[in-house]
């Protein structure tokens, strides 16, 4: 088997590899198991912000003015 022919055949291929790839990542995210997991990390953008003003202190922990 020649150079040409291992190429020809890994090239054929990487449409199967990567519609394997892409199934399996979508069975791993609808996994009953879980599904807890990926609601939490879903509301992340919904959350509140706790209001501590933690943003708005400088590096010292100092209230910056």
């Amino acid at each position: 088997m020649a150079w040409q022919d291992i190429y020809a055949a890994i090239n054929s291929l990487w449409v199967v590899w990567l519609l394997v790839l892409f199934v399996g990542i979508v069975v791993w995210v609808y996994w009953p198991k879980r599904k807890r997991s990926m609601d939490d990390s879903a509301r992340i953008p919904l959350r509140d912000d706790d209001g501590d003003g933690a943003g708005d202190r400088d590096r010292d922990g100092d209230k910056e003015s």
